[in-house]
């Protein structure tokens, strides 16, 4: 049986990004965040309505600052109490899981895609989508990047502008690029 590009993406394997099914639903999420960054906050409040009927799950007491940004966003799902703030940024290619009372601070980053490492595979689309599951209680300071497969740990800390390349244990603290445990 031959698969479409989307099933390919959620099914964790290479895909062509260059597709109209996918093009299509890229095109409904840009209109959700189009709404979520419109609306005057009074209206909007903690999550525009078409952003929070898009997104896989959001629990009770989430907010997501404007502007926001997210490919998909049926892939995000958000516990409860989940705040991001202003500048987030979630390429949402494979699932991404933010457990209760995370904190984003502004601008950070969640990179779910990897492109193909040849050339010529790369310029015909190909990616593959790796999930990020972030835990509990966990911090991530300003501008910090979130790479594909990484998993953090429940009550982490992420400095900020941290580049998160590898997993971060439970309780840990890492800051720089790449980064590193620190003292804790």
């Amino acid at each position: 049986m031959v698969q479409s590009e989307r099933e390919k993406m959620a099914a964790g394997a290479w895909y062509n990004c260059v597709d109209a099914e996918l093009d299509a639903l890229r095109m409904v999420a840009a209109e959700a965040v189009f709404e979520h960054r419109s609306l005057p906050p009074v209206e909007r409040g903690d999550i525009a309505p078409r952003l929070r009927a898009l997104l896989g799950s959001a629990g009770a007491g989430c907010r997501i600052e404007a502007p926001f940004h997210c490919a998909y966003g049926f892939n995000i799902h958000l516990g409860v109490g989940v705040f991001l703030n202003a500048g987030c940024t979630i390429l949402d290619t494979a699932p991404v899981k933010i457990g209760d009372g995370t904190m984003f601070g502004p601008g950070v980053q969640v990179y779910c895609p990897e492109h193909h490492r040849d050339p010529a595979l790369r310029r015909a689309g190909l990616e593959i989508g790796r999930p990020v599951t972030i835990g509990r209680n966990v911090w991530i300071g300003g501008s910090a990047i979130i790479l594909g497969g990484i998993e953090i740990g429940d009550d982490a800390i992420v400095g900020a502008g941290s580049v998160v390349t590898k997993s971060v244990a439970a309780g840990a603290t890492v800051v720089g690029n790449p980064a590193r445990p620190i003292g804790g």
